[in-house]
């Protein structure tokens, strides 16, 4: 028993210190009136399913990520920040009360599979500290993956309804719903690009 409360609170600050930026980042999600909730929420949860599942594997196989490789999945939220970017750009010819009833809209569409796999595409891209941490943690407890995954699975709830607690803040919840879909596009750029930085090595 002890050792199982053990490994779960590794696997708790494991998981806190490899997605603690993901908390403004989901709020940005949340924020955008094109994003629907329940999207951002399976989107997640596929991002870090993967991220989980790929590390479990690496770890089983004795594998190694090659330094760089992920860098290259930088592309997916730069492309996803100038295809948004476009879009607002775009946006903001169209009359105002245009704006407003496509937003009002926009906010009652469900969740596409486009969004989900969007947004679980920009979670595996800034996920590369994760399958770091991950792997040779996998690999030294293989025992334990399944704990792992399981905690990693609640806890990213958690940081989902963190996000959407701080958009529907009472104090900073305005402000991040006004700027928010206008923040994100950069925000994505700026990740993106910051991501594929670490590609460089392969230069």
């Amino acid at each position: 028993m002890t050792e199982l409360l053990s490994t779960a609170g590794i696997a708790v600050v494991v998981f806190v210190t490899t997605n603690i930026d993901d908390i403004l980042l989901l709020a940005a999600f949340f924020a955008n009136p094109k994003l629907g909730p329940r999207a951002v929420v399976l989107g997640q949860l596929l991002g870090m399913v993967v991220l989980t599942l790929a590390s479990a594997l690496a770890a089983l196989l004795a594998l190694a990520v090659p330094e760089g490789v992920i860098g290259l999945l930088g592309v997916v939220p730069l492309g996803l920040g100038l295809h948004q970017l476009w879009a607002l750009w775009r946006a903001r010819g169209a009359s105002g009360e245009g704006d407003d009833a496509e937003r009002e809209q926009e906010d009652r569409l469900p969740a596409t599979r486009s969004q989900v796999l969007a947004i679980a595409g920009v979670t595996i891209a800034n996920g590369g500290d994760n399958l770091g941490v991950y792997i040779p943690l996998f690999a030294r407890e293989p025992s334990w993956i399944g704990l792992y995954a399981l905690v990693f699975a609640v806890l990213t709830l958690v940081w989902c309804g963190l996000g959407h607690w701080l958009v529907n803040h009472s104090i900073v919840g305005a402000r991040i719903r006004r700027f928010g879909h206008v923040a994100l596009p950069f925000v994505l750029i700026a990740l993106g690009l910051y991501i594929l930085a670490d590609a460089r090595v392969l230069l």
